[in-house]
């Protein structure tokens, strides 16, 4: 993977990553579609997921929780919005009790995954929005952002993998 940037900007409470990949969109996508793919990634190495529901469908629901070193674990969930394979993913995401109802802490951001054939590799946008500058910073504070450069970069080795749902 080459991460070819990442971005924060505080007025529009955006945070971007763009990586590219040696393999095609309809391949990148799976790693978004089936959970054991995606909880290979979604999260850093030390804060592995685990996908208890991946509803992958307009309005569906997923429900994961990340352990972490120490074997503590936080839940998350989301709710999917749009959905335009393999180019084009919405949700919004946020913290979840154990049964995976949304707590209402730090409130809940909304993603935009794209991906883009490019030069017969498929770049991956994510833009992460959130509701106000409290929580963006509230999020950095807690590792946000090298939490997901980490996670972005354990997408080669699935790849890698060349496993087909």
């Amino acid at each position: 993977m080459t991460l070819v940037s990442s971005h924060t900007d505080p007025e529009a409470l955006t945070l971007t990553f763009v990586a590219d990949f040696d393999a095609s969109a309809e391949r990148v996508w799976q790693t978004l579609e089936d959970p054991r793919q995606l909880e290979r990634w979604w999260g850093p190495e030390t804060w592995p997921a685990t996908f208890q529901r991946h509803d992958f469908v307009p309005g569906g629901r997923s429900w994961y929780y990340m352990t972490g070193p120490e074997g503590d674990k936080v839940h998350g969930w989301w709710v999917t919005g749009a959905i335009q394979r393999p180019h084009r993913l919405e949700f919004e995401d946020g913290f979840a009790d154990e049964n995976g109802e949304p707590t209402g802490e730090l409130g809940a951001t909304r993603a935009v995954i794209t991906l883009e054939e490019i030069d017969g590799r498929t770049r991956m946008t994510i833009v992460s929005t959130f509701t106000s500058t409290e929580q963006l910073e509230q999020m950095f504070a807690m590792g946000m952002e090298e939490g997901m450069r980490e996670a972005v970069s354990q997408i080669d080795a699935i790849l890698a993998d060349d496993y087909m749902i």
